[in-house]
């Protein structure tokens, strides 16, 4: 009775469960994913705001299956800067008007 019990109580979770630290990653990577598009509904451009989404939910679409994690940090960090770059732009093209 005490294995069935056992058994019960173990089954209930998934069974690919993150770690900590592969959540945490996961977190960011979503956290990065909302504000890039909040970034995106910025730009003034009907046509460059459209390129601009489908671009960046083709590189998360391509990238989510991804499982290494020195790749993963990589690719977090040049999205980053892509983001920081798209920022900086709509920051200057504000500036300009």
């Amino acid at each position: 009775m005490f294995a069935t019990i056992h058994i019960m109580a173990s089954s209930r979770l998934p069974a690919a469960a993150l770690t900590l630290k592969q959540f945490l990653q996961r977190q960011k990577v979503l956290s990065l994913y909302r504000n890039m598009m909040r970034t995106i509904r910025q730009v003034p451009d009907e046509g460059d705001r459209k390129y601009l989404r489908d671009w960046a939910r083709d590189e998360f679409k391509r990238n989510k299956n991804t499982t290494n994690q020195d790749a993963i940090r990589m690719m977090i960090t040049q999205a980053n800067m892509h983001h920081d770059e798209l920022q900086s732009s709509l920051a200057l093209a504000n500036v300009k008007k």
